[in-house]
Formats: C-alpha cells, structure tokens, sequence
C-alpha cells in the first residue's frame, strides 16, 4: 500500500498548498509571483494524485 500511503501525503500537501494560498491571497502585500507560484505547485499536486488514482484504478481494473 505504498501507493496509497503516498496518495495521502499529496493529499495533505494539496490541502496545506490550498491553505497557504488562502493566506497569501489574504494580504495584500504578497507577491503576485508568489502567489502564482503557490497556485503552480497546487496544481502540480493535484495532477500527481489524479495520475496515481488513475494507475490505481487501471490496477483493480
């Protein structure tokens, strides 16, 4: 279940990427850059969990 294990720390990275976004987008004084940024790295996150759903699916299949 190594997978698996690894699915849910993406998941807790997602979360806390969205959460530091939130933040960011709270004061004005952040950078845009940063803010673009963070959102860049949410996405990537968010593409490698669905990619392992999708190897995960394809393996029960």
């Amino acid at each position: 279940m190594a997978i698996q294990a690894h699915l849910v720390e993406l998941e807790r990275k997602h979360k806390s990427l969205e959460n530091e976004l939130h933040e960011a987008l709270l004061h004005l004084s952040t950078d845009d850059l940063e803010i673009a940024e963070l959102k860049r790295r949410k996405l990537m996150v968010k593409d490698e969990i669905e990619r392992l759903k999708h190897s995960i699916d394809n393996t029960l299949h």
